[in-house]
């Protein structure tokens, strides 16, 4: 999952970017409107975190723009502003949730996960399932027939990419976009590396295989019959 950041206080923005980071989320940060339209029309995020105080251009006016141009990143409004008109105002002007700063990480996360809950229409919010394969999104853990499997940070984040993208082929130019913070080396054989690792652990103990390769295209994450 990738998010978008757009902050101008350093302190604040290095705290969310921390804690998402250990919650397994993928962050860019923009430290002005400008720069932060920018990169919300030239990529695609999951979701946004967006400031009113901004140094260029005002969060208000970026979401409208953003709006306008019939971007629909669930979008998370920051301010220090906690009026009833001012979370009005926020609303109004594209943002889908408001919070008042000071606020608590917590918080902040659980309303993330919601919004991209919701944008993503996931019929069963807390949890996906593919055969006897779950995971649990909000206490991140992950079951296959009942047996807990132990994942890293990273191999989580992979494994839910390809849960919420079950039965559809996904290039490794897409796992890198959404699963790591930089852009994709056709060099690097980090994805197949990553790919055998968890199938150790999701597949070899089990006689259904699920995570399968199209060779030449991508991986494929379903039960095959």
């Amino acid at each position: 999952m990738r998010i978008l950041l757009i902050e101008d206080d350093a302190r604040t923005a290095s705290f969310i970017i921390k804690g998402l980071k250990q919650a397994g989320f993928i962050v860019d940060h923009a430290a002005d409107g400008e720069a932060g339209l920018n990169q919300a029309l030239t990529s695609a995020y999951d979701a946004a975190i967006v400031d009113i105080m901004l140094p260029k251009m005002d969060g208000l006016a970026l979401m409208t723009e953003l709006r306008k141009r019939k971007n629909k990143t669930p979008i998370i409004v920051l301010s220090a502003k906690s009026s009833v008109d001012d979370r009005v105002k926020g609303l109004h002007s594209g943002g889908d949730d408001y919070l008042v700063k000071p606020f608590a990480f917590s918080e902040l996360l659980a309303r993330i996960q919601s919004l991209i809950r919701r944008a993503s229409s996931i019929a069963e919010p807390m949890s996906l399932s593919v055969a006897d394969l779950t995971i649990d999104l909000l206490k991140r853990k992950v079951f296959r027939s009942g047996k807990e499997i132990e994942l890293q940070p990273r191999e989580f984040s992979l494994l839910e990419y390809l849960m919420r993208n079950s039965g559809r082929v996904v290039s490794k130019t897409m796992i890198v976009e959404h699963v790591w913070d930089y852009h994709f080396d056709p060099q690097t054989n980090i994805i197949e590396a990553r790919i055998c690792r968890l199938r150790d652990k999701i597949d070899r103990s089990f006689d259904s295989k699920l995570i399968h390769t199209i060779r030449g295209v991508g991986y494929l994450l379903e039960e095959k019959t």
